[in-house]
């Protein structure tokens, strides 16, 4: 299979004027950085057409050389979702400005589709004057859509409130065990596209026996149960992995559907676990 293969099925939701995201992509979190630029080509020669990385993941030049090989291959630069983020350590105006820089260089990229404030460290004070960095590089047209990632409501509502752009996207760990409703309901609210990260919670719901069993009947993997989920739910969802039987197993996910008994079994899994850190804990 080339890297200009057929895309996957995944549909392209629309989180900004002219801007559609494919609701499943390859998330590059704990790719290593000498691995970056097979895995990359991988998901790209299996359909995957979004890519979500961030500078802390420290791969960025790897996955660089990958998208440069899909390109080189015949995949069309526009065909493609590039996600970047800014870090704790860079924010502040300017710094956010010079970070974005360092990432489009690594990249090898001159323009990204989507690039998100990583978390809000609101004890640091600074995420409103990185967002307005955001916004100036999306009014220069070096940035196609903003948007930040483990914000909570309060944090939410102080950029509707003090900046000019609703954010396009927030991205947040959410899966069975912590389905994130009320902020979720916030989002569709304002207009918000709810993202996911640790779509199993870090491997911790591969031994739930509801999904278990929903898998069993389905003749699908638990991962393939929870991706399917996301799905249905309206969220974006990204993935990670390090084979190429994961990556194509995680796309293969569009041939079965989960019934209302299925949504409603999965509905009653929540219970508030977090995976990951609270981002009231990160600064």
């Amino acid at each position: 299979m080339t890297a200009a293969a057929a895309p996957l099925p995944a549909p392209r939701i629309p989180i900004a004027p002219g801007v559609e995201m494919p609701q499943l992509g390859y998330g590059l979190y704990k790719v290593p950085a000498d691995d970056a630029e097979r895995l990359v080509s991988l998901a790209l020669a299996a359909g995957y057409r979004h890519l979500d990385g961030a500078a802390f993941y420290g791969n960025e030049t790897g996955v660089g050389r990958g998208i440069r090989s899909a390109l080189d291959s015949g995949l069309s630069r526009e065909d493609l979702f590039v996600t970047g983020k800014v870090w704790n350590t860079e924010q502040g105006y300017d710094r956010t400005l010079r970070a974005f820089d360092r990432t489009l260089a690594d990249l090898g990229l001159d323009q990204l589709d989507l690039f998100l404030i990583h978390w809000p460290c609101a004890a640091r004070g600074l995420f409103v004057e990185t967002y307005r960095a955001l916004e100036r590089l999306r009014s220069e047209g070096r940035v196609r859509a903003i948007g930040v990632s483990n914000f909570q409501i309060p944090h939410l509502q102080r950029l509707l409130d003090e900046t000019e752009t609703v954010p396009a996207v927030n991205q947040v760990e959410l899966h069975p065990w912590l389905q994130q409703r009320e902020l979720r309901e916030f989002h569709a609210e304002h207009g918000i596209t709810t993202e996911a990260w640790s779509q199993l919670a870090r491997g911790r719901l591969l031994d739930d026996p509801v999904l278990a069993e929903l898998a069993r009947e389905r003749g699908v993997s638990v991962a393939q149960i929870a991706i399917r989920w996301h799905l249905q739910s309206g969220n974006v969802v990204i993935p990670k992995a390090s084979s190429a039987s994961r990556i194509t197993g995680n796309g293969d996910v569009f041939g079965f559907e989960l019934d209302d008994q299925a949504m409603v079994a999965i509905a009653g899994l929540d219970r508030g676990f977090r995976s990951g850190s609270h981002p009231d804990e990160v600064n």
